[in-house]
């Protein structure tokens, strides 16, 4: 169909581009190390649950991706699954383009606004602490704790956060939660905290039908967990795989739903 076109960023050398947009301190391998956004450690078997959890450092690689593809895509509501520094630098993203293109489209209820779902209230506290230091303009970033429990859909046995963010973004990051979770409820005794098991979220997939056309999912690998999107969604989504750096990007690729619908496609081109 090709009614809208997405802009994919190519990565460039990261010293020169974090601190050419005022994010060196990503750089800082100290910071680095002690700053991760999830983690690893041992199983637990009998508990079915991690110990010795430690953060995983940033990808500088991921961040830049994040970064610019917010920033050369214009996008302006952010829906994140897990917390970390993606928060941090898709605030910035968001906090540019506020600069650059502040006016929207009428029915932007949230412009320039960041929704977080995480299942982790340590990591939420983290990651909150790290973007007051960060940011000023921190209360624009909207936390959300939520248990996860398995359930199905389509008679497939996924998961899913039971407390959800109230929008409609522009842009989704699928990155959580991870198989080292703890489940709130299990499906007929199956769960993901297993070693050999991956996450399956399926939020996006309840709420498909109420995304715009033009909307932008991106997904850190993840691969068996973007093909079950792919093979459940009903509309007419556009999936690329960016193999160099495993990055998964969909986008909602349909005609403009009304005027207010084209007017958004309208700022995304001008």
């Amino acid at each position: 169909m090709k009614f809208v076109k997405i802009k994919i960023p190519k990565i460039t050398d990261h010293d020169t581009y974090f601190k050419s947009n005022d994010l060196g301190f990503f750089l800082n391998l100290n910071f680095r190390e002690r700053a991760g956004a999830y983690h690893s450690g041992h199983l637990d078997k009998k508990k079915d649950s991690r110990k010795n959890i430690k953060p995983h450092p940033p990808d500088l690689t991921d961040l830049q991706f994040l970064h610019r593809i917010i920033l050369l895509n214009k996008r302006t509501t952010v829906l994140e699954y897990g917390c970390g520094n993606s928060t941090l630098v898709m605030h910035d993203a968001l906090l540019k383009n506020k600069r650059k293109y502040p006016k929207v489209w009428p029915r932007c209820v949230y412009p320039f606004q960041s929704y977080v779902v995480d299942n982790s209230r340590k990591y939420i506290e983290i990651c909150k602490k790290k973007l007051t230091k960060f940011s000023k303009l921190n209360k624009l970033v909207t936390f959300k704790y939520s248990k996860i429990q398995m359930t199905t859909f389509n008679s497939r046995i996924a998961n899913e956060y039971l407390s959800h963010p109230v929008i409609n973004p522009d842009f989704i990051l699928l990155d959580g939660p991870n198989n080292f979770t703890k489940i709130h409820y299990k499906k007929n005794g199956f769960h993901i905290g297993k070693d050999d098991l991956m996450p399956m979220n399926c939020d996006i997939l309840k709420f498909e039908n109420f995304l715009l056309p033009g909307t932008i999912i991106v997904s850190d690998g993840r691969t068996a967990n973007v093909r079950f999107l792919v093979n459940n969604f009903q509309r007419n989504w556009v999936h690329i795989h960016l193999e160099k750096i495993d990055t998964h990007l969909l986008y909602l690729d349909e005609k403009p739903l009304g005027v207010y619908n084209k007017a958004q496609l309208d700022y995304y081109k001008k």
